[in-house]
């Protein structure tokens, strides 16, 4: 073979190579791209696009010195995700091998499917919140078995729906009944929804758990508690789809050994998430901090999904978790997940880390807030030893100048570590523990309300420092002796008496005259502007009060200006009116954001307004007159109180006149210290006879916070994080 032909055959034998390999190249090609398509694509989908939520974490709540009142524990919940499945994976057998070792295990499921997890079943749509009910009528729509009961059922019965119909409707005549049954159910709405409506329309459970086994294709060998185990799963991962979430949490708080079990057993769609729950450093200030709760319809679900927030996260509901959700709400992260054709993890990065929430700092001190709620519920329980009843109670500490709340104190009160367990206990509970009387109850002031009416009558020039005023035991309209009016305390009278005098001697005489002088609008002009009879401005629910008014052809400022009439005021709205008194006019919004920083303490995102709202010009004088006045009380009838007062004070008493067949409601306001005031402090008390009776209490709080007991909190100086 010459040189020529050897070239040549090299030449063909590398082109029939090549041809070979293009050749396999071509067949994996159509194996890969048309024979098993589906198979490679499903498992290429799985294995390179997997986008998880990393929830962030919820900010933390302390007090001024940075002690901790609520954080977060690290927790582990149980999550079912149909997309974790492999495509030979049967997902109703997925779900009840599941649910049944969380059965074994003692581990608690949700499910919000409104019929009852055992036999007989029964609907219990009347349970539900409006979010659950619009969820759940949405899932019936799409069951045409159930949609087309409901059309039925509403033909028959049009009145159950209670949305009107569009003025711009056809008339009824115009309309086949298939086209009325489509507009009534249109109109149906969550509110409508019940298990009564539902039985009617001959929706019963039964029907119901069948035609959702039918259309989700449970097998026949199912028991009913099985199948009833799956539907509550199945329904969930409905609902979610509504919101294009299809990730479900199962269990929540799931201990280690449940986590090995679930690894050992290699279930079918379940993932283990890291997670966390509110942990409450403190039994105390229940119905400052309040709690979390799920995301209900009222909250406008849409908007918030906006915000980032998905179906299954937790929101502010009440207290401080409500009031500063915006900054206690962490921005969640996202992660890329890669997994194997068995659904293992093979690879995870970070495409966005998650931000925790920022640190709330509260304006309380938790050890002064202890303090105070602990001398309120002595003071009651010593009150209720008489057996007649129970009382309820407020109390508030505000700083003068600032508005800033020291402490708030409602008493009885209850446990925010077990509130979700004892809900039934606590709702069922005539004295409402949940309920706030430190700024939703509104007392009558009584008598606690003369050191304003002095400075009101004072400043509208109706009376001078230096007028007297002779109290003769009744007063009575000028012109009418002895006619309509009301008799002093004092049914001697108390003679001649000027305006720091009356406040001593907490003559009803005196002010009634300056009512009757000052008319109910020069009153409630003055009222509002020491922001009585409107909301104080703190962040938390509260009650607006009620300024006095005249019934029709009547005049009440007499009575108005010594606390009674129809008027009603929050303890923390009689603090806060002190402290505007007692600070000259300057009267601030109450509140109890101190400062909102991030949560690595970087950087301050909000602080407290301290600024006046607006200041009423209360000249030295004055003021010196009226303090004078409440000092007098002090150095006089309350002494045997105040001997044990480690400050110097002013105080006023007031008795609530409220049910002639019941005692007496209790009110008390003080300041101090009394040449530079720095605290103003107001307590009520159902029922306590008199406010005198109060007097103790006030010392105490008084006490607690000018000379703090060793080792608490004041040691530690503000805006500082403790362990």
């Amino acid at each position: 073979m010459d040189r020529k032909e050897m070239q040549n055959t090299r030449l063909y034998l590398l082109a029939t190579f090549l041809v070979l390999v293009l050749t396999a190249y071509l067949f994996v090609l159509y194996d890969v791209q048309v024979i098993h398509y589906e198979q490679y694509a499903a498992q290429a989908v799985r294995s390179i696009v997997r986008t998880e939520k990393v929830e962030a974490s919820r900010g933390i709540i302390t007090d001024r010195n940075g002690r901790p009142l609520v954080s977060n524990r690290s927790t582990y919940n149980l999550t079912f995700d149909a997309a974790l499945l492999a495509p030979e994976d049967d997902s109703n057998e997925a779900i009840l091998r599941l649910v049944q070792l969380c059965q074994e295990e003692g581990v608690a499921w949700s499910d919000s499917l409104p019929i009852s997890r055992q036999a007989p079943y029964y609907y219990t749509v009347d349970r539900m919140d409006g979010q659950q009910k619009k969820y759940f009528l949405s899932y019936l729509k799409s069951l045409d078995s159930c949609k087309e009961d409901l059309g039925q059922y509403l033909l028959r019965h049009p009145e159950a729906v209670s949305t009107p119909e569009p003025e711009e409707a056809q008339s009824p005549e115009e309309l086949t009944p298939e086209k009325k049954a489509a507009a009534l159910l249109d109109r149906l709405t969550a509110a409508d929804l019940t298990a009564d409506l539902l039985t009617e329309s001959g929706i019963t459970p039964a029907r119901l758990m069948g035609a959702m086994r039918k259309k989700l294709g449970i097998p026949e060998d199912y028991s009913l508690t099985q199948v009833r185990m799956v539907l509550g799963v199945q329904y969930e991962l409905s609902i979610r789809k509504l919101g294009n979430y299809e990730a479900y949490v199962l269990a929540q708080d799931i201990d280690t050994p449940f986590i090995s079990l679930l690894s050992d057993g290699n279930y079918a769609g379940a993932k283990v998430t890291l997670s966390s729950v509110r942990e409450y450093e403190t039994t105390y200030a229940a119905h400052i901090l309040g709690y979390v709760g799920s995301i209900s319809i009222e909250d406008d679900y849409p908007s918030l999904k906006e915000k980032g927030y998905d179906y299954d996260d937790l929101i502010g509901r009440d207290g401080a978790e409500l009031a500063f959700e915006d900054y206690l709400k962490g921005k969640d992260g996202y992660r890329v997940v890669s997994t194997n054709n068995e659904g293992k993890i093979t690879g995870e990065y970070y495409s966005t880390e998650p931000v925790p929430g920022n640190t709330v700092e509260l304006t309380i001190d938790l050890d002064f807030q202890a303090q105070v709620e602990n001398f309120l519920a002595e003071t009651v329980t010593r009150l209720d030893a008489d057996g007649d009843e129970r009382r309820g109670a407020g109390a508030a500490v505000v700083q003068v100048g600032t508005g800033e709340v020291l402490a708030l104190a409602s008493y009885p009160s209850y446990d925010l570590s077990t509130w979700r367990e004892d809900f039934a206990a606590l709702n069922a509970d005539p004295h409402n523990p949940m309920y706030n009387r430190a700024t939703q109850n509104g007392y009558p002031p009584g008598s606690t309300l003369k050191p304003f009416t002095a400075a009101a009558a004072l400043l509208s020039g109706v009376t001078t420092l230096t007028e007297k005023i002779r109290d003769t035991g009744h007063w009575s309209y000028p012109g009418d002796e002895g006619g309509v009016g009301f008799n002093c305390w004092k049914r001697s009278g108390h003679g001649y008496q000027n305006v720091t005098q009356a406040i001593t001697n907490s003559c009803n005489y005196y002010f009634g005259e300056m009512g009757f002088r000052m008319h109910m609008d020069g009153l409630r002009e003055y009222l509002v502007q020491f922001g009585l009879g409107e909301k104080t401005g703190i962040e938390i629910p509260e009650s607006a009060g009620r300024l006095p008014e005249n019934p029709r052809g009547e005049d009440q400022a007499p009575w108005a200006a010594w606390g009674q009439s129809t008027q009603l005021y929050t303890p923390l709205q009689l603090a806060n009116y002190v402290a505007t008194l007692v600070s000259g006019g300057k009267h601030c919004k109450a509140h109890l954001l101190k400062t909102a920083k991030t949560y690595d303490n970087s950087g301050v995102i909000a602080v407290g307004d301290s600024t006046p709202v607006n200041t009423v010009d209360i000249s030295d004088d004055y003021l010196q007159a009226i303090k004078k006045g409440m000092k007098g009380l002090v150095e006089g009838t309350l002494s045997p109180y105040f001997r044990n007062c480690i400050v110097s004070a002013g105080a006023k008493t007031g008795t609530s006149q409220i049910h002639s067949d019941k005692k007496n409601d209790g009110v008390f306001i003080c300041f101090a210290p009394y040449d530079d005031p720095e605290i103003a402090v107001a307590i009520a008390i159902e029922r306590a006879d008199a406010g005198a009776a109060l007097a103790s209490t006030a010392v105490n709080i008084l006490n607690a916070y000018f000379a703090p007991e060793q080792g608490d909190s004041s040691a530690t100086g503000e805006n500082q994080l403790l362990p």
